[in-house]
């Protein structure tokens, strides 16, 4: 039980023997005492006076009596602040739980609850490597799943692959058609990398063959559209001669987005993509044969940077195998009544009434759209583990999508539907604005990496550390845990529901808020702890003298982690993590640095008695494994020396 819920319980004790109410731990209010008070907890009396008829303060001072007069071993003074009663907790609690817990590697985990939870994360598309907005995706999926098992759920880490589609068909036709049998071993191009190089090439081709359509249609010649189309272009470019529209950038630009959009789905190689799509979905033998070998080349590309990342999966699905289960859906929905055809065969949902549009499931030629082929997903997911949450780490531009996907499926009568939980995240741009992948101005993640490990081996190089001990082999692993770690760190610690921007120069630095400067604390304690030596006695030993500031500070944060853990999980939030691990290595640099007239406060080696040498020792190595606790749940490793 953490120290906040034996508060809670005392408390709870204390009010029904005062006043004879029978109160829940759930109605005590407990937080950390403001820094000017004396103590380390307090609770907040002011609900109570409704049934204790005193004032606030003198409520909270006999509430503050029965504690130290019950639980001395718990409380062993008090102060009183308005309706506030500070709580000043018995050195002994604090021993005791660091001779329990200094040598627990695995603190703060929670048992077994019996629930289970699904995180899909990554989801890429076989069009295209990796980039920045897959990082923070990949980052934030594995750390909640790693969070989410530390709280004691069975976790199923999902990995759904948009493998079919007609944005798979572009690269595919546009390696037909300007190739020349290229592959990944005769042009030794990373197999995701030459495919992502062909969907670029493919819109660079639709971007050319679109501006003779747009010139058209601005001189109002619409031959390339049907009647109904080339109506609508006739209302988009009359308003674009609007003088207010004219005088509204936003406006025309919104209006010229509709038209290229037209104009783009005209182009001839536009068209040739729909075409391999139909026969994608009819099963046409050579379109099949050109998928399977460059999806494996991508596959190949996957691998390769998941494994440098350290990101790993327990279940992987594919489109191409769920989207007929969608599609089987579709139609149970159409005889249920739930859903409607149009003119043009294709199969839509009314949502009006419920605040939203009408959304497209099957497109009139009977192809799929994301929608079909996510009820299939969703569906065959319940069906495989029955868990009792479905996570979707998916950015923010989706919010609408699984809103609407989690309605369809309610009407549906599907099963899955109330565990649907979107984990939306807010998208990364760097310092100079958004990325594009169809103007090939993503930033890749394998670029990405690189640059990070070389940035990390040339910051310790300029920091002049000393690296004569570490062999070749040693080194790289340095760099690589520095560089990941800081990359993983920055793109964590903010909350994921807010858009952020990412500087690499930032991410990696001694002396702010990076995972640098939190590895560097536990190197440095695992210094500490080398050059100390075996000690005699230390698992049995329990201090019992009084503590000083700096010690009780960092056996307090340390048995605070717990809460911390079930806070992260409740928000879904790393950041959580990442500002308590900060929180904790700078407590270890304040507990390390503080002297008085040059000799080290907190010193071990040279510490006063054995008594605070083995104290000191028990709390450093407490603050080492939460420390590396934290990094792990953030899928970073911690180096034994820097």
């Amino acid at each position: 039980m953490s120290v906040v819920q034996s508060i809670r319980t005392a408390a709870v004790a204390a009010i029904k023997s005062l006043y004879d109410q029978s109160l829940t731990v759930a109605d005590i209010s407990v937080n950390t005492t403001k820094p000017e008070f004396e103590g380390e907890y307090t609770i907040v009396v002011f609900s109570f006076t409704k049934f204790s008829r005193q004032k606030p303060e003198e409520t909270a001072q006999r509430i503050g009596e029965y504690l130290v007069a019950h639980h001395p071993e718990l409380i062993t003074r008090f102060n009183v602040v308005k309706g506030f009663l500070n709580l000043s907790i018995n050195d002994a609690y604090w021993t005791r739980f660091l001779q329990q817990n200094y040598s627990n590697a695995n603190i703060g985990i929670q048992p077994a609850n019996g629930k289970k939870i699904m995180v899909e994360y990554s989801s890429p598309n076989t069009n295209k490597p990796l980039h920045l907005g897959h990082l923070r995706n990949n980052f934030l999926g594995y750390s909640i799943a790693e969070i989410m098992k530390a709280n004691g759920f069975e976790v199923i880490k999902a990995n759904l692959v948009n493998d079919r589609g007609i944005h798979i068909c572009k690269s595919m036709l546009a390696w037909q058609l300007f190739a020349h049998g290229d592959t990944p071993q005769t042009t030794g191009i990373k197999g995701d990398h030459l495919v992502g190089d062909y969907y670029v090439k493919f819109e660079s081709v639709v971007k050319e063959q679109a501006e003779v359509i747009i010139d058209r249609v601005l001189e109002r010649d619409f031959q390339d559209f049907d009647a109904n189309e080339a109506e609508k272009l006739e209302k988009l470019v009359t308003a674009l001669h609007k003088p207010e529209v004219k005088d509204d950038k936003d406006k025309a630009g919104k209006i010229m987005d509709d038209i290229k959009e037209m104009s783009r789905n005209k182009t001839e190689i536009m068209q040739q993509a729909k075409i391999m799509l139909q026969q994608w979905e009819a099963g046409n033998h050579e379109v099949r044969e050109l998928w399977a070998t460059m999806n494996g080349w991508v596959y190949e590309g996957f691998n390769e940077t998941y494994k440098r990342l350290g990101i790993d999966f327990d279940k992987m699905y594919y489109e191409s195998e769920t989207y007929l289960l969608g599609k089987n859906i579709v139609a149970e929905g159409l005889e249920k009544g739930v859903l409607f055809k149009k003119e043009d065969n294709s199969v839509w949902i009314d949502l009006t009434a419920d605040g939203l549009d009408e959304k497209l499931l099957l497109r009139g030629d009977g192809t799929s759209v994301y929608m079909t082929q996510d009820l299939g997903t969703a569906c065959l997911k319940y069906e495989d583990y029955h868990m009792d949450q479905s996570v979707y780490v998916v950015a923010d531009e989706q919010n609408y999508h699984f809103k609407v996907l989690q309605l369809i499926l309610q009407k549906l009568g599907e099963p899955a539907a109330p565990g649907i939980l979107h984990l939306s995240y807010g998208m990364v741009e760097l310092p100079h604005g958004r990325m594009k992948s169809r103007e090939g101005t993503v930033v890749d993640a394998d670029d990405m990496i690189t640059e990070m490990v070389e940035t990390a081996a040339k910051q310790t190089s300029e920091l002049g550390k000393k690296l004569e001990s570490f062999s070749e082999e040693e080194l790289h692993t340095l760099y690589e845990t520095i560089g990941l770690g800081g990359l993983k760190f920055f793109l964590l610690r903010v909350d994921p529901r807010k858009r952020m921007i990412f500087n690499p120069e930032e991410s990696i630095s001694l002396t702010g808020f990076t995972a640098t400067f939190v590895q560097y604390a536990y190197a440095r304690i695992k210094s500490i702890i080398r050059e100390v030596g075996a000690v005699a006695d230390l698992p049995s030993f329990n201090y019992s003298g009084e503590l000083l500031p700096l010690e009780k500070e960092l056996i307090i944060l340390n048995e605070q982690f717990p809460v911390v853990l079930a806070e992260a999980y409740r928000e879904l939030s790393p950041a959580v993590i990442a500002n308590y691990a900060f929180q904790l290595a700078q407590a270890f640099n304040s507990f390390y640095g503080e002297k008085v007239e040059g000799v080290p406060t907190y010193s071990i080696l040279r510490a006063a008695t054995e008594e605070k040498k083995k104290l000191r020792l028990q709390i450093i190595m407490i603050t080492a494994h939460t420390i590396a606790q934290c990094m792990k749940l953030m899928g970073i490793r911690v180096p034994e020396r820097m």
